[in-house]
């Protein structure tokens, strides 16, 4: 057998050194995380008007050790990822739990477990949770078998199970963005379309029943996002002032801690929620889109990876991973832009918060793990066999 051959037999059977592995990480998809990041770091660095506390050195300390988590998760073996992922779904359920027990309550929601040295918010880790729980389930499965509705019984209850509990923080943005990722899931799975027509007529339905259990705040925000100028000083003033900073950035952007709308302080939550915003007021149009472009980039590399991967598991797990990491994105732009309402779903590696980067830096690892691992030969077991 030629070295080669030799190479691609252990790459199948996973049969690799630390160092091996350490070598098959793309390194240049590090790199591009690296570069969201530091964006991220300016921009908490500007909030803080020029101050590298209270944001902008935690956050970079938070990263660093962010990327220690990458590497580790990546050099894991897949198999052993496999087998425990229902195992990390139900631990991360049971924090979801304790949350509604004795969570640390803020800004008027109990999202945060307070483990002293940081709030953990489960819900965060959730979003990893679901994605490897179903790429567990449905590895192995075959199109024919996914066509039986009562395979997709057990799947739905653990979406829609912690859903129901990030609903009851309240948290809609996180709960929005974790249903999203698992529907791709379910699409890339196999699930038919007229499922999802049904599933989304059905909620269409409900949504009358689903507005009498809303917070008056998130009424007012379905209401503000419909007509802004409703309420200027109330619940539209951080929207309002949101497409302020974006008019007012221009082109080019007013320059490197310049903005006006974030720096006399009109702009509210400038280093969390509403950071792009102040992003697109000090770098215009061209960094805002030099941002989007290296998110595009990300999710080149993501897809790439689940199109690379032999092994079902791998493919849903990768494109699980990098369609999550769309929907933050894309709801955060969306969201200070005014096209849909305001939620609490943070720009990826920029704004602000420990668990959000922690879990992001997970997800980045499984990804990795998935191209480190993507010859390994996988057993074909799908729901819940060998649990």
């Amino acid at each position: 057998m030629s070295d080669m051959g030799f190479l691609t037999a252990r790459l199948r059977r996973g049969d690799m050194s630390t160092v091996e592995k350490l070598w098959q990480i793309s390194w240049s998809f590090v790199f591009w995380l690296c570069a969201i990041a530091a964006f991220g770091f300016a921009m908490l660095y500007s909030a803080a008007h020029g101050n590298w506390q209270p944001w902008a050195y935690p956050q970079m300390a938070r990263f660093v050790v962010g990327l220690g988590l990458l590497v580790a998760v990546a050099l894991i073996d897949i198999r052993a990822i496999m087998r425990h992922a229902y195992l990390f779904y139900f631990l991360v359920l049971a924090l979801l739990i304790a949350v509604d027990v004795k969570g640390v309550i803020s800004g008027g929601a109990q999202r945060w477990i307070d483990l002293g040295v940081i709030n953990l918010q489960p819900s965060e880790l959730m979003k990893a949770g679901v994605i490897l729980a179903l790429a567990r389930y449905f590895q192995g499965i075959s199109m024919e078998d996914i066509g039986n509705p009562l395979l997709l019984f057990v799947p739905l209850i653990m979406v829609f199970a912690p859903v129901g509990l990030i609903v009851v923080q309240p948290d809609l943005g996180t709960a929005g963005v974790l249903v999203l990722g698992a529907g791709v899931m379910f699409f890339l799975a196999g699930v038919r379309m007229w499922k999802f027509i049904t599933l989304a007529v059905g909620g269409l339905a409900a949504i009358p029943i689903g507005l009498t259990f809303l917070h008056e705040y998130q009424k007012n925000r379905i209401l503000t996002f419909l007509n802004p100028e409703r309420d200027p000083l109330g619940s539209g003033y951080h929207i309002l002032q949101s497409k302020i900073a974006l008019g007012s950035g221009g082109l080019f952007g007013k320059g490197f801690m310049q903005g006006t709308q974030s720096h006399l302080n009109f702009l509210p939550e400038r280093q969390t929620d509403f950071i792009f915003t102040m992003l697109a007021e000090e770098f215009g149009l061209v960094g805002a889109l030099a941002l989007l472009s290296l998110y595009v980039i990300i999710m080149i590399y993501g897809f790439a990876i689940a199109f690379r991967a032999r092994h079902q598991f791998g493919r849903l797990l990768a494109a699980g991973i990098t369609s999550t990491l769309f929907f933050y994105f894309f709801i955060n732009m969306a969201m200070v832009m005014g096209l849909i309402p305001v939620v609490g779903v943070p720009l990826p590696l920029i704004s602000y918060g420990g668990t959000a980067l922690f879990n992001l830096m997970l997800c980045a690892g499984l990804l990795m793990n998935v191209w480190v691992h993507r010859d390994v030969q996988m057993a074909a077991r799908g729901g819940f066999a060998d649990l």
